[in-house]
């Protein structure tokens, strides 16, 4: 017959065991369950980006110089001081839901290749500077913008063909022409409604327009959103208008 200590002291390492292994096979399913999530998350992100899933472009464009007439201040490109004019900021997929995919790089493996637009690159340092500081021609701004949402759309627009799509809306639809046709010229103050109005005029749809301050904290022009057809070619009425921050009257500065 068996000591009952020694049956009691069994017993307890019995139960430690089962608990041990019950932990071990918790952390197990915990390290398993994380592995899972990443799998389905990178599937995910597969999903958004290999399939056409946007459904319009932000073709967005911002006012040179409010963009250098802040606290901030700005850093001309290395080839010269930029036109008084808006330059492009981004052409940027978005869904209707108002959510965007980005970095579709890590899917697609569509790196930056500056030699496929070289035919464009005249026309990028007119229409495109880089106005960050230190001073560049201009690369690390594209090279971002491809990188960050261009790839997302490769679906339907290649390295060149998304480029010369933002150059040729910007071309067809020229926001400073239209502004200065309606009396609002760089140097004066105007008001929001009629700032949209004259874009919704020749558009024939509403625009975003968001502001900054300058150096005064006076409330200033700094971005038009024009919505585009998911080819870059169509101007389309927004699924959502994305409205800043701005004052009923805003300035519109000259450089």
């Amino acid at each position: 017959m068996q000591n009952p200590m020694f049956l009691k002291m069994q017993y307890q390492m019995s139960n430690l065991f089962i608990h041990t292994s019950k932990s071990v096979l918790l952390c197990s399913h915990a390290k398993m369950s994380s592995i899972l999530i990443k799998i389905l998350s990178m599937q995910f992100l597969f999903f958004l980006c290999a399939s056409q899933q946007y459904d319009f472009f932000y073709l967005v464009q911002q006012w040179n110089p409010s963009y250098c007439n802040t606290k901030r201040s700005c850093c001309y490109p290395i080839y010269g001081k930029p036109a008084t004019d808006f330059g492009i900021h981004s052409l940027w997929p978005y869904f209707a839901n108002g959510s965007y995919p980005q970095n579709c790089n890590k899917i697609h493996k569509s790196v930056f290749d500056e030699a496929k637009i070289s035919e464009l690159i005249g026309r990028m340092q007119k229409d495109w500077p880089s106005l960050s500081c230190p001073s560049t021609n201009g690369s690390k701004i594209w090279k971002h913008e491809w990188t960050t949402r261009g790839t997302c759309s490769v679906a339907t627009l290649d390295q060149h063909s998304y480029f010369e799509a933002a150059l040729n809306m910007k071309e067809k639809i020229n926001i400073l022409q239209i502004l200065k046709n309606a009396g609002i010229k760089p140097g004066g103050v105007y008001s929001i409604f009629d700032i949209n109005e004259a874009i919704r005029k020749v558009t024939g749809h509403e625009a975003g327009i968001h502001c900054n301050k300058d150096a005064f904290g006076k409330s200033q022009l700094y971005k038009v959103y024009i919505c585009v057809d998911p080819s870059g070619s169509r101007v389309i009425e927004c699924p959502g208008i994305p409205m800043g921050k701005c004052r009923s009257t805003i300035k519109f500065p000259s450089f």
